[in-house]
């Protein structure tokens, strides 16, 4: 007679510990997920100059020697960073009024000096070129690596670099004037996707 009533007892103690337990587990497996999962990066370059190409490549380099996937999408000026020759690489100034400009010789008390050039002077002539070997100067002084060593690093680091099939049409750009390294070009709708799906994406 008793056996009706314990069962249905059973059942809802069986039914309680259930619902105390099943959620501690299921946060459980999702934390695990999410710890054993491949983080990714998604990096839209823009920007073609010297001292803009340094932000894509050292971001990506970093994050593939954390073990991330990693993906650049060069677009418009950023397109030429993929060319099989960037040494001729410059700096903008007047892209960028904001610029320091510290001289990369002489005693330290003159290399402290930030000088503050007026457009008017950016402008002139030959100041582009000043300021890029000026530039040059500083990065071999201070022992940070070329872009070509650290796009070498990406490429090496297994970072994707994908080129803009729209840049390369405006432009009148050939794939062989790229990096062989450069697998796919694609347009928006086609990296959109991607950058969606990224824990980190960034426009530089």
């Amino acid at each position: 007679m008793d056996a009706a009533p314990n069962t249905a007892l059973i059942d809802d103690l069986i039914k309680q510990r259930l619902d105390e337990l099943l959620p501690q587990r299921l946060e459980a497996a999702l934390e695990k997920r999410r710890a054993e999962a491949t983080p990714s990066m998604t990096i839209i370059a823009t920007k073609g100059t010297l001292d803009w190409a340094y932000p894509p490549f050292i971001l990506s380099s970093t994050a593939a020697a954390l073990g991330w996937n990693v993906s650049i999408f060069f677009t418009f000026y950023g397109l030429t960073l993929l060319k099989k020759d960037i040494s001729g690489l410059h700096v903008s100034p007047l892209g960028n009024p904001a610029m320091p400009m510290k001289m990369p010789f002489g005693p330290d008390w003159f290399q402290g000096i930030t000088w503050n050039i007026p457009s008017a002077v950016q402008a002139v002539p030959g100041f582009e070129a000043m300021a890029t070997t000026l530039m040059r100067q500083t990065i071999k002084n201070k022992g940070v690596a070329d872009i070509s060593e650290l796009r070498n690093l990406c490429i090496e680091a297994g970072v994707k670099l994908i080129g803009c099939q729209m840049t390369v049409d405006l432009f009148g750009f050939k794939h062989e004037d790229f990096l062989p390294e450069v697998k796919e070009y694609v347009g928006a709708a086609t990296f959109l996707p991607m950058a969606r799906d990224a824990d980190v994406s960034l426009f530089i």
